[in-house]
């Protein structure tokens, strides 16, 4: 009875395990670009981002990593990019889920 008590604490307590995190005021580039801005990635224009969209966008981790956004995140990264002005300084704030080197996203903001 203590082993099925157990795996089913276990089980119910792995959803927790995938807490969303936030990540403020990062850079924010599209996947064809990354490697060309990564040492100064506000130099990255909006007008680059929107036409390098079908490679996908991401951001910069303070590690200098890039993590890729899933389908979700692109798609809101693109929206959000359609509606600014900003013509670089690309800077936001994602809150989501973080599978390797993938966010699946729940929210982004322009800083």
């Amino acid at each position: 009875m203590k082993k099925v008590f157990l795996c089913l604490t276990l089980v119910l307590a792995l959803p927790l395990l995938a807490r969303a995190e936030t990540w403020n005021g990062v850079p924010f580039v599209d996947s064809n670009c990354f490697a060309k801005v990564k040492a100064d990635p506000d130099s990255h224009t909006r007008e680059c981002a929107l036409a390098c969209a079908k490679s996908g966008f991401g951001i910069i981790a303070s590690d200098g990593t890039f993590l890729k956004f899933d389908a979700s995140g692109n798609k809101k990264a693109l929206a959000l990019l359609k509606e600014t002005s900003k013509k670089d300084h690309l800077r936001v704030t994602v809150t989501g889920k973080r599978n390797a080197d993938t966010i699946e996203v729940d929210s982004i903001k322009l800083d």
